[in-house]
């Protein structure tokens, strides 16, 4: 009864109480390098489209944030105030997906997507405080709000800028422009409350604060060191995918060593053991994983199967040097299983973990004998991951001998991933058919690509000292 008769004279909670800016601090284009000629052309068309259909619609986000910083983002988000079903009305080349909150995809040719959400509102919790015992995990998102609301509710400051394309200005409710030129990773509000709204917050922390080299603000820090445990609230499904995304920045271990830092690690890979982040860059897993970027960066192709096996081999030590004799398949399922299940691996990627990994004293064997093929071990699909993970796994332990054997196993024709969904390379790659070769599609159908074609065509007419004549002439 307090509570309700307090709210009825403080009036109706505000987003002013909580952002610095509530009027909206515009960075005009003197003070910034962005252009509207460096924002992705379809994005702009949507935000084109929806301004005249008068809903007020900006860039936002990541892609936003990476352009401050100079770099080339992945994708273009677009934020408006029209909601999901009056944006599916405008563009008949729409998808609503989503259920904590639904957003729209506006599919352009190719397939390309553009990703519309609308402003959201801020939770009344931010304002009120919390009530005791309250849970704040927020399970749906669809509460509708204003530009400044939707700022408030973001996860970090830094991810919160607005450009708007009409006069190419940045709009900055929470002081994000000002932490990106400090280099600061701020939670924006309360970061306990923040983090116990959407626990994977904490994750996204620990990795933005490793990929862009940024500080970690020290109340953020606390907040995650001391509400880690909730990380154990987010969905397995949602997690695989933030360790996939991670897997494919090449950049796995520096991420994974400010997990540790923040604590983080031991509660999402309990198996990895409570190290900081000192302790796993020099740990087992940590040598992998930094072999693993460095392998990505000389051009190797890796796969997000092996990032996993780099971090299960912790599970099954004995495989590597012959520590165990008999049924080597049903020790390593009854190792790994339950860490499978906990981290929602699909059923195809953990049997081609338990091939990986049952496969390990193969490349013992180099020598041609009864029972001992190597050409037809090389010609197994699983191969080239399983090669992957014992080269690695022989660099990490400085072991000369599974060195010597891997060079072995490297001789010959080179071996490919065997599949294009789960790779990872730092480079553009040529398609290529089941065999490694360049596939036909992908290769030059020019005889004369790459050739001065100044240049006579043929013999005779470079005798002649003139190009050849054409038909009929």
């Amino acid at each position: 009864m307090l509570r309700r008769l307090l709210s009825l004279f403080r009036g109706r909670p505000s987003a002013d109480q909580v952002i610095p800016y509530p009027d909206g601090k515009r960075i005009y284009r003197e003070f910034h390098s962005l252009r509207k000629e460096q924002m992705d052309p379809d994005a702009l068309k949507v935000i084109n489209r929806l301004s005249r259909h008068g809903y007020r619609s900006y860039l936002v986000g990541g892609c936003v944030r990476d352009m401050v910083l100079g770099k080339k983002p992945k994708d273009f988000d677009v934020v408006t105030q029209a909601t999901p079903s009056q944006i599916r009305r405008i563009f008949a080349n729409s998808r609503t997906i989503g259920r904590r909150f639904k957003i729209v995809h506006v599919v352009f040719r190719g397939g390309k997507i553009v990703e519309v959400s609308t402003f959201r509102g801020l939770p009344g919790h931010r304002l009120e405080g919390k009530r005791k015992n309250q849970d704040l995990l927020m399970k749906k998102d669809n509460v509708f709000g204003t530009p400044k609301e939707d700022a408030a509710r973001r996860d970090f400051t830094i991810n919160a800028l607005y450009f708007d394309p009409r006069n190419e200005s940045i709009i900055d409710y929470v002081g994000g422009f000002d932490d990106i030129q400090a280099r600061n990773l701020r939670v924006i509000g309360d970061p306990e409350v923040s983090f116990e709204e959407d626990p994977v917050r904490m994750f996204r922390a620990a990795k933005f604060a490793a990929l862009l080299n940024f500080n970690l603000e020290a109340e953020s820090l606390k907040g995650i060191r001391k509400k880690k445990d909730e990380m154990l609230k987010a969905s397995s499904a949602r997690m695989l995918e933030e360790y996939y995304k991670i897997f494919r920045t090449g950049k796995t271990f520096e991420i994974f060593r400010s997990l540790a830092e923040t604590g983080l690690l031991s509660v999402l890979f309990p198996f990895l053991g409570k190290v900081d982040g000192e302790e796993f860059r020099v740990s087992p897993a940590g040598r992998r994983l930094d072999i693993a970027d460095k392998i990505l960066t000389e051009r190797e192709d890796l796969t997000t199967v092996i990032y996993l096996a780099l971090l299960l081999a912790e599970l099954v030590p004995d495989i590597f040097h012959g520590g165990t004799k008999t049924n080597i398949a049903e020790y390593v399922k009854n190792k790994i299983s339950a860490e499978c299940t906990r981290l929602n691996i699909p059923g195809k990627e953990r049997d081609r973990l338990t091939q990986i990994f049952v496969s390990q004293p193969r490349f013992q064997q180099s020598e041609r004998g009864r029972g001992n093929r190597p050409d037809v071990f090389r010609s197994k699909i699983f191969f080239y991951e399983a090669f992957i993970i014992f080269k690695i796994h022989a660099l990490s332990r400085g072991d000369d001998d599974a060195i010597q054997q891997a060079m072995f196993w490297e001789f010959g024709p080179k071996i490919h991933p065997p599949s294009d969904s789960t790779l990872i390379t730092m480079f553009p790659r040529r398609h290529r058919d089941r065999f490694g070769r360049p596939d036909r599609n992908d290769r030059p159908r020019d005889r004369d690509r790459g050739r001065d074609r100044s240049r006579p065509r043929t013999a005779r007419a470079a005798r002649a000292g003139t190009a050849p004549a054409s038909p009929g002439a």
